[in-house]
């Protein structure tokens, strides 16, 4: 996905929060990003994001980014559930990108991995 000429990525600027979500749109679809630890300190950055993608006009598709998450407690798990239960309710594909090693416990964990849509790391 290309960004819009305006958009940036906050997860790749210098000087960033030690962790986050950020959600930004593209000509294909949205981008949001999790990095580092997501758990309820980032309610409301979570808020913004499901706010963000909520009031897109049209059921384009979601990737959620989760390669640099390092720490994902339940509240970063019910999020990640909430992305994918809107982007069934409005007819948006959401995809869980290349998700960390920590994402994947934690999803393994509570038996929902298997029930997401994931795009895996490609291997060289």
């Amino acid at each position: 996905m290309d960004p819009l000429p305006s958009s940036s990525d906050p997860a790749s600027e210098p000087g960033r929060p030690g962790s986050g979500i950020a959600c930004r749109h593209v000509y294909e679809g949205s981008i949001l990003t999790l990095w580092g630890e997501v758990d309820a300190q980032l309610r409301e950055a979570a808020s913004q994001a499901m706010a963000s993608l909520a009031s897109r006009p049209d059921p384009a598709p979601v990737i959620v980014d989760a390669r640099d998450v390092t720490f994902i407690d339940s509240s970063g798990v019910a999020f990640i559930l909430q992305v994918f239960v809107l982007g069934e309710e409005t007819g948006s594909t959401v995809t869980l990108r290349e998700p960390s090693a920590e994402v994947m416990r934690v999803l393994d964990m509570v038996g929902i991995s298997e029930r997401l849509l994931m795009e895996e790391k490609a291997t060289a």
